[in-house]
């Protein structure tokens, strides 16, 4: 599914200030190292769990000994893989090496049903493959998902990288009496994210393009704003001037809030007081 945001595409997230967040998918380098990990340490268990499965069969007959080695397939390749992922929200031993994590395709952590997915189709594609159909697949697939993540609904992504939020507008200062008296009415999710990655990217379009969207967003934005802003204004001047003051409001809205459950909701009397100190021992 498309999207008209501007710099928003379908699959971001955007968070209240209206800054879309795209969750950096996992490079196909990164993924091969965490697989060839996974892997190693997968037939690791299966060495070790089908030694203890003939040790405890012993001279048992053969569909005894069958039972347990498949038992020992089972636990190693999915049991085990499944419970990890599921118990660390989306890590493996390799995803903990390499400072990834699996996340499903809304960027929410993963639950057990897609640690199952992924474990059972790893059981092929990875193990009895050797990770050759996961690495075509992933080669081929904008967000580098193998065959699991697909059926799982997941993509792995780098957990330890930030997620750089550009620097919010400034409020121009021969705008800021017209702002602060005008009426601003909430702007809608994604013309507000459209507006903020427009003024946040302004520098990285043509100057026919810069100037068209900026009219344009501005058209979009007027019938949210009264009284109109004063003529003579460049369309981005009025742009910045508006998401300034609706921060400004915002942040002044969320104080506000804060101080009447201070006021209201009584102080919890376990908490430790601000001015408590710890004595000191001599």
């Amino acid at each position: 599914m498309g999207s008209s945001t501007v710099g928003v595409g379908a699959d971001d997230l955007v968070t209240g200030e209206a800054v879309a967040l795209d969750l950096p998918h996992a490079g196909l380098g990164l993924r091969i190292g965490s697989g060839l990990i996974d892997l190693l340490i997968g037939f690791g268990a299966l060495y070790v769990l089908q030694f203890a499965a003939y040790a405890l069969a012993g001279s048992g007959d053969d569909a005894l000994i069958g039972a347990a080695i498949t038992i020992s397939m089972v636990a190693a390749l999915v049991a085990i893989p499944t419970t990890l992922e599921t118990l660390t929200r989306g890590k493996t031993v390799g995803h903990y090496a390499l400072g990834l994590r699996t996340v499903r395709d809304d960027a929410g952590p993963i639950s057990f049903r897609h640690a199952l997915t992924r474990a059972m189709v790893g059981v092929v594609e990875v193990y009895g493959c050797l990770g050759m159909p996961a690495l075509l697949c992933a080669v081929f697939n904008q967000r580098g998902k193998r065959f699991g993540d697909l059926l799982a609904g997941t993509y792995v992504v780098r957990d330890r990288q930030r997620v750089a939020l550009p620097p919010p507008p400034q409020m121009p200062p021969h705008l800021a009496s017209w702002a602060a008296t005008a009426d601003i009415a909430p702007l809608p999710d994604t013309l507000a994210a459209t507006i903020r990655q427009f003024l946040s990217r302004t520098g990285s379009f043509a100057p026919h393009v810069r100037e068209e969207l900026g009219r344009r967003l501005l058209a979009e934005a007027r019938p949210f704003v009264a009284p109109a802003p004063p003529e003579g204004n460049h369309p981005e001047w009025v742009l910045m001037a508006v998401m300034a003051e609706r921060r400004s409001r915002d942040a002044a809205r969320l104080a506000r809030e804060q101080q009447l459950r201070e006021r209201v909701v009584p102080a919890d009397p376990l908490a430790p007081s601000p001015t408590h100190r710890t004595p000191h021992r001599f």
